[in-house]
């Protein structure tokens, strides 16, 4: 018959218990954390249970990351089916709602017309289509036109709707020149400052659910420019380097200011809206909405956005020397 002490020694139960009580006491000599022991699982602890590290779980602590306009991203997989609280959700709603809303008033307003063939334009096709309806409506009712232009291109701003590049082009095409470019640089105007203030509202979670990376960069380099963020912002509306609807809903939550990004948009659409208002007038001749920023635009573009950046390069070069 074998001692008993040899048959302690050849239990399994007792051998995980001397595995558990030496890991833990090393942990404990090496490092304060917190260790769990989840039963009901098959490992190594004991009764069949199993031993799990938090500090090894859930990763190094890190409080700035708390502040973070990215720590708090949805990831697909992690249970993240959409980003928005309930109460940032009715908000969002109900922002949208009121918009709707001037829109049916605007509608209800305007002089009776046949309305069967009005769409926003996605195509050049249907823009051209808008032209040969909207033409003789705006010369008969200008005001009542212009009010309800202004009524849908803020709404397609504020809410991401796609197309109003053929709004640009509509204005150019109906109002020539000078009054289409006033026109679309009031109303993308509008429209991004009403999308600035939506997004300080509910956009937080909508960016960093989407563009988590560029919203680090773009954080990054605000913060690098804080001294001259007006001709940062400048360059930014100026060239293509990033999607206006990018900064419109970024821009409050990197913290850049109201009037900076007002007096940014402002200037900074106006070459580009002259390009695309200019194209207007020759619509028949228009094939791809691509051609209008060719390699050619896109220089000058370029080339307008590096003088507004040029006194941020020269303060720095001072700082270094």
């Amino acid at each position: 018959m074998k001692p008993k002490s040899s048959l302690i020694r050849s239990s399994p139960i007792s051998d995980s218990g001397v595995l558990l009580f030496r890991s833990l006491s090393a942990s404990s000599m090496a490092a304060p954390r917190s260790v769990v022991v989840e039963t009901g699982g098959v490992g190594t602890g004991v009764g069949g249970g199993r031993v799990r590290d938090e500090e090894t779980s859930f990763g190094d602590y890190n409080p700035a990351s708390e502040d973070s306009p990215t720590s708090k991203k949805g990831k697909v997989g992690e249970g993240v089916i959409f980003p928005l609280s309930k109460w940032e959700a009715m908000v969002g709603l109900g922002v949208f709602l009121v918009f709707c809303i001037g829109l049916g008033c605007i509608y209800l307003t305007m002089p009776a017309a046949d309305y069967s063939k009005l769409k926003l334009p996605r195509t050049l096709s249907d823009l051209r289509m808008l032209k040969e309806h909207l033409g003789t409506y705006a010369r008969l009712y200008p005001a009542q036109f212009i009010l309800g232009y202004c009524g849908t291109y803020i709404f397609m701003q504020t809410f991401m709707i796609p197309g109003t590049i053929f709004m640009s082009l509509l204005a150019g095409t109906l109002f020539g020149v000078i009054r289409g470019l006033f026109l679309v640089v009031f109303n993308a105007t509008a429209g991004a400052s009403s999308c600035y203030f939506l997004s300080k509202l509910v956009g937080k979670p909508i960016v960093n659910w989407l563009w988590p990376e560029k919203l680090r960069f773009f954080q990054a380099e605000i913060a690098k420019r804080r001294d001259k963020l007006l001709n940062y912002m400048l360059f930014l509306r100026v060239t293509p380097t990033l999607p206006n609807l990018f900064i419109n809903l970024a821009s409050p939550i990197v913290d850049i200011p109201f009037h900076i990004f007002f007096l940014a948009t402002v200037v900074g659409l106006i070459p580009a809206s002259y390009i695309t208002v200019r194209a207007g007038l020759a619509l028949g001749d228009l094939k791809s909405v691509k051609d209008l920023y060719d390699f050619k635009t896109l220089s000058v573009l370029f080339l307008i956005g590096s003088v507004a950046i040029i006194p941020t390069l020269l303060k720095r070069k001072r700082v270094y020397e």
